[in-house]
């Protein structure tokens, strides 16, 4: 029996074949590092690299490449943009709902530096309230940061309300798309994003170990360097370079991992994401109402409108704890799927699932298939 993946939320998979390809002729044709040399090589890799860049900006509409900077995965974009523009006393306003990625640096800049944070709460139908955010302004709010859906439930977020609301106030906007990059469209030229975070390795359907951080025009002035080191540009100098992407940028860059993104990203290039986003939203509809009569299985979210959610689905199983059903899936059903907190204590907080271990996760991806929902609902139709 062949596995069953239904965890892309976590990094999606099976990859295009051709981002295999592309890391298979960086690995054994070329080999060299980026920005180092002037051979005909070192030339190909940075000609690559240059292209997943334009590529990454023309994903995102952003307003040029070099506002696209590489990184090595979206704890890592989001650890830019936090320790980057924060400063001691500044205020911080998130959701309750966010991944330890966004949490964790809050709270060590918060006993570091008297970071303050103002994390808002959900309402009933797991979105947050913009007015909410509002209220929590403060003269001293330097960032508002939200996450563009839930990894958990699959719940999208109102970014571009918040945002206005950001612009307003002075703040900048960082919004987190882990889950919605390759996902939904997202234009951060026309919508109030200043900062947008993202794995390449989920959506985006590259290879782990790949990032990426827009940074609006401007902002690059507020916000500090998190990395220092060579950039191979401005060798003499002992400060960090001011150009972007450069000053983000320290240190070898993931040259296999980048041929990988540029390849997955000219296959997104080719697709309608829309479409992609409709086929995800069709199996989880198809799986809820598999599901949603059975006396044993327990939903999350799953009387949202389509437009509302990703194609995430959240649930538990009576009798058993989230974990232990994950591996009877996987021992005997080869059936893969995640199951615990998610790094997203909040958001099991609000859905109640917290101290029972959370939930057992359901991520689609473009390659998943109603005969996977089958398998899965066959399975569960046994307990």
């Amino acid at each position: 029996m062949t596995r069953c993946y239904l965890d892309n939320a976590a990094t999606s998979w099976p990859k295009p074949e051709g981002v295999l390809t592309a890391m298979d002729r960086y690995h054994f044709e070329l080999g060299v590092a980026a920005g180092r040399g002037a051979t005909r090589a070192a030339s190909e890799v940075d000609t690559t690299i240059a292209r997943c860049r334009q590529r990454a900006a023309q994903h995102f509409n952003a307003e040029s490449s070099d506002r696209m900077v590489f990184t090595f995965n979206g704890t890592d974009s989001l650890n830019v943009a936090i320790h980057g523009c924060l400063r001691p006393g500044d205020h911080v306003i998130a959701s309750s709902l966010e991944h330890n990625s966004v949490l964790r640096p809050l709270s060590e800049l918060r006993r570091r530096f008297g970071i303050e944070t103002t994390l808002v709460e959900p309402e009933s139908n797991g979105r947050v309230e913009p007015a909410k955010i509002r209220d929590s302004l403060r003269p001293k709010t330097k960032l508002i940061a939200l996450l563009h859906a839930s990894n958990v439930t699959g719940i999208v977020q109102p970014i571009d309300d918040v945002g206005a609301i950001a612009r307003d106030a002075g703040a900048f906007m960082l919004v987190d798309a882990a889950q919605t990059a390759g996902h939904l469209p997202i234009d951060v030229r026309n919508s109030p994003i200043d900062l947008l975070a993202c794995p390449g390795h989920k959506g985006l359907l590259g290879p782990l170990g790949t990032g990426l951080l827009y940074l609006r025009s401007g902002i690059e002035q507020h916000v500090a360097s998190f990395r220092q080191g060579g950039t191979g540009s401005l060798s003499e100098d002992d400060r960090q370079p001011d150009r972007l992407p450069d000053k983000y940028e320290s240190g070898n860059h993931n040259a296999p991992g980048l041929f990988g993104l540029e390849a997955a990203m000219e296959w997104l290039e080719q697709q309608d994401i829309a479409e992609l986003h409709a086929h995800e939203l069709k199996l989880r509809r198809y799986l809820m109402d598999g599901i949603s009569s059975s006396k044993s299985v327990r939903l999350f979210a799953a009387d949202l409108p389509d437009e509302l959610v990703v194609g995430v689905l959240s649930f538990v199983v009576d009798g058993f704890d989230p974990q232990e059903m994950a591996a009877i899936l996987d021992q005997d059903f080869q059936i893969q799927v995640r199951a615990g907190l998610h790094c997203a204590p909040g958001a099991h907080r609000s859905l109640g699932t917290l101290e029972a271990g959370g939930t057992i996760r359901i991520s689609f991806g473009p390659t998943t298939t109603v005969e996977d929902v089958d398998r899965l609902m066959d399975a569960l139709r046994q307990f």
